[in-house]
């Protein structure tokens, strides 16, 4: 138990460390996305940290078993590179004991990862989901800033508000730039006033000015033509256009396990290949772990890395061609789950068979050294 307990703590040290550094890295990225959409208007930067805390569970579940597998050849390799491993196994500590204690550790981070792929992750990316639908239900200009050129509605529209109401419902000091009848020609409008309004017929929401002018013209031209309004109305958003597809990773296990759509089918079986995952790579990773001291810590991470990736991309690719075709997802995942699983017996009873086939060589050149 005192080995086990320490085993425990270096592994899970290592891979707490290498969990902390994808996973900055990883919701970095996803945050600059979201933030660079907060800054042109698409969403609101109100719900960018509530969004990343519904998507951690999604970036735990991959990285977890990564982690995990970097764990472990991260500990046992400074235990073999400093000789404590060594002891160990002049101690008792067979290869095979050290694989049991790394399997209690992998079903207990399986545990973890079924947890999250099962449930919070469905359900964070759920969450998500409908902050993003019910921020497409907003009005475009509910998110702009007073004081600055935003885009809202058409990607050629620009729109700027010397000051807003405090409910967001009406613009003050109102400029709007937008492409004209022609790809040269643009209109430009100014109103003291605009006010959403929605029509109760078609649902669509309009931006009505009041008391403004509109200019139109070809940019460095003196033709521009001028037309003062009391009224005008401009398109915001169309009702089909709030619609919003929930995403496959936003549904429930407990609909997937009714479902006989080839896409959510690959789906299920996807969340329990990632769980399936960890205890085969736990495999692979104690029988790759092993670094001569002469040879140094990280020379066995870049083959174990490029055997991981290949397993979680050979799943990726399984995983598009059931949805595609209707694969069996039994047939497609189970035999690469099921491959990488011989590799990993094969890596680790590699000393054994090579010793087999080195005896009758051995035994060959002792019995010509005798007749010699």
């Amino acid at each position: 138990m005192i080995v086990f307990n320490y085993l425990c703590r270096q592994v899970f040290a290592a891979m707490a460390s290498v969990t902390f550094v994808l996973l900055l890295i990883f919701m970095s990225g996803r945050f600059i996305k979201y933030l660079s959409q907060a800054a042109n208007g698409s969403i609101s930067p109100d719900i960018l940290l509530a969004v990343m805390a519904f998507r951690l569970p999604g970036f735990l579940e991959l990285i977890l078993p990564l982690g995990f597998f970097m764990g472990i050849m991260l500990a046992y390799g400074r235990m073999y590179l400093e000789s404590e491993m060594t002891v160990l196994h002049a101690c008792g500590m067979s290869q095979n004991r050290l694989l049991g204690y790394s399997l209690v550790m992998g079903v207990a981070v399986s545990a973890m990862v079924a947890v999250m792929s099962l449930y919070l992750s469905p359900y964070g990316m759920q969450r998500v989901e409908s902050l993003f639908v019910e921020q497409s239900q907003r009005t475009a200009f509910e998110m702009l800033a007073p004081g600055r050129f935003q885009s809202i509605g058409s990607n050629n529209r620009v729109t700027y508000a010397g000051g807003l109401s405090e409910d967001k419902r009406v613009m003050y000091d109102v400029f709007i730039s937008e492409g004209g009848r022609d790809e040269n020609s643009v209109n430009l409008l100014y109103a003291k006033k605009g006010v959403q309004t929605v029509d109760p017929n078609t649902g669509e929401r309009f931006l009505v000015l009041h008391n403004g002018r509109r200019y139109e013209g070809v940019p460095g031209q003196a033709d521009f033509k001028q037309l003062a309004f009391g009224s005008y109305g401009i398109l915001i958003s169309r009702s089909d256009s709030e619609q919003r597809k929930v995403k496959e990773e936003a549904i429930l296990t407990n609909s997937l396990l009714t479902s006989d759509d080839p896409e959510l089918v690959s789906v299920l079986y996807w969340r329990f290949s990632i769980i399936l995952l960890v205890p085969i790579v736990t495999l692979i990773a104690v029988a790759v772990c092993k670094v001569n001291p002469r040879q140094g810590r990280y020379v066995h991470l870049l083959p174990a890395m490029l055997l991981y990736v290949v397993y979680l991309g050979l799943l990726i690719v399984a995983k598009k061609k059931v949805a595609e075709s209707g694969l069996s997802p039994v047939l497609a995942m189970g035999t690469i789950h099921a491959v990488f699983l011989f590799i990993g017996i094969g890596l680790l009873k590699r000393e054994s068979v090579v010793m087999l086939i080195q005896k009758p060589v051995n035994k060959a050149a002792l019995s010509r050294g005798d007749n010699a």
